[in-house]
């Protein structure tokens, strides 16, 4: 029998005290598990090519069906940019959720699912497409994702093979739902803006952010209210359009007051493009957990019923000469 002392019965306490300790190494090992398992953010063409033959890894080509059908990464599945995108009148709006269940249950995604998407890598604006999809991805609730850094671009500068086959796979079941925790709506940065309790990154060019001009689909020009500008194009090697590594993203962040930030970040640009390369790098590579992307930007803001607060709008004789340049630009 084992020994008792008071109430407790000490044989007893040594089993629980076993099955406690057993169960903390289970759960150990599953986080551990779950860590090693995790994908990174940001893959070289010779780590994607090794992966290739893997089942669970899901390459996507978010490039136009022509280049896609040109040539690809081996595997690649066609999934062109444009419909992951909102409406011409505001296409950072993120499309309906049945379009994308649609969209992901064609490419055979699952949560479980390794996730690479892939674009041209022409240049840093080019990136934002990947950093966009990747960022709608999550959205949904897949969560293993990751980026051909550099794109097709770097994959034909490694010397490697594309391929010009058709790709089908068996269509998938995954019911995704939103998740709010990545997303600020209009109605809450409004809130924001009148509190003063985020970080609002503007991740356009200066021309944009100091409204000297703007999107098509904007109303007016200018920024949002007590904004900072961090263009998009920083995170990049100098020359390239890869993004730079964690520890490097880390560097840049600190010298731009983003690094260990106690407030929310939120993350926004014209129409969410550029603003998902600050949000990736901020999130992904950073690791700042509370990291938002405004999807709809200032396209979405400027268009609101009612004059939302700005910064750095121009005055009307301004607004009419870039209305005019604009009309211009796009005959």
């Amino acid at each position: 029998m084992g020994s008792k002392y008071g109430f407790f019965d000490l044989s007893l306490t040594e089993h629980t005290m076993k099955n406690l300790i057993a169960g903390i190494a289970v759960l150990s090992l599953s986080t551990l598990t779950s860590v090693v398992l995790a994908a990174q953010p940001l893959l070289t063409p010779a780590e994607l090519q090794t992966k290739l033959t893997d089942p669970t890894v899901r390459v996507i080509d978010i490039r136009d069906p022509k280049s896609y059908a040109a040539n690809h990464v081996p595997g690649a599945l066609s999934a062109p940019y444009g419909k992951w995108r909102g409406p011409a009148g505001n296409p950072g709006e993120l499309p309906a959720l049945n379009k994308l269940t649609e969209l992901v249950q064609s490419l055979g995604i699952t949560p479980d699912t390794h996730t690479v998407v892939v674009s041209s890598g022409a240049n840093d604006t080019d990136f934002g497409a990947t950093a966009r999809v990747y960022w709608t991805l999550k959205v949904l609730g897949v969560n293993n994702l990751s980026i051909l850094n550099g794109g097709v671009k770097a994959w034909q500068g490694a010397g490697l093979a594309l391929s010009n086959n058709p790709v089908t796979v068996a269509k998938s079941d995954f019911t995704p739902t939103l998740d709010p925790n990545l997303i600020m709506t209009r109605e809450q940065l409004i809130a924001r803006v009148k509190t003063n309790d985020a970080v609002l990154v503007d991740a356009r060019p200066a021309e944009f952010f100091q409204g000297n001009t703007r999107h098509v689909a904007a109303a007016v020009p200018g920024t949002l209210k007590n904004a900072v500008n961090v263009e998009h194009s920083l995170w990049f090697k100098p020359g390239t359009s890869q993004v730079v590594d964690a520890s490097q993203a880390k560097s840049l962040a600190l010298k731009n007051n983003l690094a260990d930030q106690p407030k929310e970040i939120v993350s926004f640009c014209n129409t969410g493009h550029w603003a998902a390369t600050n949000w990736f790098v901020l999130s992904e590579l950073v690791g700042d957990p509370d990291v938002k992307l405004y999807a709809g930007s200032m396209v979405d803001w400027s268009q609101a019923e009612g004059s939302l607060p700005m910064d750095n709008v121009p005055n009307r004789f301004k607004q009419l000469v870039i209305d005019t340049k604009l009309w211009f630009a796009n005959l």
